[in-house]
């Protein structure tokens, strides 16, 4: 059976998994827009949509930087950087992360024109919005950004807030005008504004959870995927190696951060590969600590599509672990995100 042909049709599970397979809609490796663009560090790159520019297909989490001494800070930038990655993610939401980007990135010699710097702002008003942005230039010690987001759009609130006739969303298409920001995007928490989002506006980009767990217990990824497919924006995956939600009683770990992560270099490859297969996903956000990005991008230096095999592995790994996301998230409630921010800075 060929693999697409599998990945469309299965509907039984291994391992004992009730719910079963879901379709999923895998790329096509043959895909012109989906081609891995070599690159000496091993770390390939991939087109962003239309955008035009090819970017590493991990991403640096800027929020990381959030939670380390500047010169600790100087050399992880530095070190992913000279790893193979090009594509840097900040917010002023993350604490002291951009001034320490913007920091780390102008005394370890980064050139500006060879990375592709993503920012984003929480702000609803086009006045708001326009100040986070001047100051976010400010503090990364630039004059524009390549990629600028609404960030954590969750609500039916924010959706329409920010296409008020103040809204956020005239700032966003004034400053692309200006130059100062190149192309626009949006991150979400729940589907519902993910998808009215798409509907309102031509982003370039979306920026959203894509993960197995997620996948396989409550479909939360396909018809976000399948919009952003057809209206021709490149997705920026968010939460691909989260092991879910913390279950009751257990011991948290790494500061007690609000969400599971993966630490097993084999599990943490396994849930990359199916996150980077799926179509439009083009690029991937690891969870934001230094270690478990160096990990992956490891993990995504060995990249291939999944296949039938790893699909199988994924349902009994799914087991162990609970979906960060509510099944059914409400689209009035801000959602589960809320102490993502609550960083030590």
């Amino acid at each position: 059976m060929k693999r697409r042909t599998f990945l469309k049709t299965a509907g039984t599970a291994a391992g004992g998994l009730a719910i079963g397979l879901r379709p999923i809609a895998f790329a096509d490796p043959a895909d012109a827009g989906r081609k891995l663009i070599p690159h000496a560090s091993g770390l390939p790159r991939r087109m962003l949509g239309r955008t035009g520019r090819a970017v590493s297909i991990i991403g640096y989490p800027g929020l990381a930087l959030a939670k380390i001494a500047q010169a600790e800070a100087n050399t992880a930038l530095r070190k992913g950087y000279d790893l193979g990655v090009n594509y840097f993610d900040v917010a002023p939401a993350y604490g002291d992360a951009e001034i320490k980007m913007g920091i780390a990135m102008a005394e370890s010699k980064i050139p500006r024109d060879e990375i592709f710097l993503s920012c984003k702002t929480k702000q609803r008003t086009a006045e708001g919005a326009r100040s986070e942005l001047e100051r976010s230039l400010m503090r990364l010690k630039t004059d524009h950004f390549d990629l600028y987001q609404l960030h954590v759009m969750s609500t039916k609130a924010d959706v329409e807030a920010v296409f008020a006739p103040d809204g956020a969303m005239k700032t966003l298409e004034q400053a692309r005008e200006q130059g100062k920001v190149r192309a626009l995007g949006f991150s979400a928490h729940t589907k519902e504004a993910a998808l009215a989002l798409l509907g309102r506006f031509k982003y370039d980009t979306v920026m959203y959870p894509v993960n197995f767990i997620e996948h396989y217990t409550h479909k939360f990824d396909p018809e976000v995927l399948s919009l952003a497919r057809e209206k021709g924006a490149a997705v920026l995956a968010i939460k691909g190696i989260s092991a879910g939600s913390w279950k009751r009683g257990e011991a948290k770990t790494r500061n007690n951060y609000w969400y599971k992560a993966l630490e097993d270099l084999d599990e943490i490859e396994l849930a990359l590969r199916f996150t980077l297969s799926l179509d439009p996903v083009v690029a991937a956000l690891p969870t934001s600590f230094t270690d478990l990005a160096e990990k992956s991008i490891a993990s995504a230096k060995r990249y291939r599509p999944a296949t039938d095999a790893d699909l199988q592995a994924l349902q009994k790994l799914v087991e162990k672990y609970q979906p960060l996301f509510p099944r059914n998230p409400s689209w009035v409630h801000a959602g589960p995100h809320t102490e993502y921010y609550k960083v030590a800075v």
